[in-house]
């Protein structure tokens, strides 16, 4: 299962500091940021990982972060 989430996370840097928080969340090499995408898009795949802790993790770090329903 892939969630597909738009953030406000607009920069490596931004990325970066996600990284180990994202790692322990989803896995690493289980998720990724299109920051090329208008909606700076992160996907992660999982089937362990509920919605809301992506959510929460984010605002966490001030991000804003929302699911896109398919």
């Amino acid at each position: 299962m892939v969630l597909v989430f738009k953030t406000s996370v607009d920069d490596q840097l931004s990325v970066k500091t996600l990284r180990p928080e994202l790692d322990r969340l989803a896995g690493k090499g289980n998720w990724n940021f299109d920051l090329a995408d208008c909606d700076n898009i992160l996907r992660i795949a999982s089937e362990k990982v509920h919605p809301k802790k992506a959510i929460q993790l984010l605002d966490c770090f001030g991000f804003h972060c929302e699911e896109l329903e398919d």
